[in-house]
């Protein structure tokens, strides 16, 4: 089932969502809740959905760096945003480590549909978390993986892009492709 996504200015993206218990995680109704997040964020079509975004203040986020999402991209994007693929998977009570070297790159979210703005993020992240089964996790991630996590555990702590992004760089994906994407060069 698609779930409707909340816009900026919806009070649900600037609350701290609330932890899960290992129970409720199991339970059939956040089981649902994820298959249908899931859903959702391959037909918006974004590589990551937090639950504030469908207006739960829950701490839970699903990503997914699908092949065919980078088939999209030209090879100096690729190479720009360091985007590889990256398996699914549903986050629970995640507690990010940001680690040293920060690079900025742009981002758009589901939440603020038609803009991007560059945003200073960590290069390498540690995130411990539970899974879908409710069982412990740590992820150690970079590159573009890396800004996706810590773009969605912002979501979790009402925070979105445009709080943490370089104000002058705020424009239309229109206007990004036009005027700063890196252009595209010849094989």
């Amino acid at each position: 089932m698609l779930l409707n996504i909340c816009t900026a200015g919806d009070p649900v993206l600037r609350k701290q969502a609330r932890a899960l218990s290992q129970e409720e995680i199991l339970s059939p109704a956040i089981q649902e809740l994820v298959k249908n997040m899931r859903e959702t964020m391959w037909r918006a079509p974004g590589v990551g959905l937090a639950a504030p975004q469908i207006g739960e203040s829950l701490q839970l986020a699903v990503l997914e760096g699908r092949p065919q999402f980078h088939k999209k991209m030209n090879e100096a994007e690729v190479k720009e945003w360091q985007s590889t693929p990256y398996d699914y998977l549903a986050i629970f009570n995640p507690k990010i480590e940001l680690l040293p070297a920060h690079v900025s790159a742009y981002e758009g979210c589901l939440s603020i549909p038609g803009f991007m703005a560059s945003v200073p993020r960590s290069q390498s992240v540690r995130v411990t978390c539970l899974n879908e089964k409710a069982e412990p996790q740590v992820i150690e991630a970079e590159g573009w993986f890396a800004r996706i996590l810590q773009h969605e555990i912002d979501h979790l702590n009402g925070v979105l892009y445009i709080d943490r992004m370089e104000s002058g760089t705020f424009t239309t994906i229109e206007h990004y492709k036009q005027y700063v994407a890196p252009p595209v060069t010849p094989s």
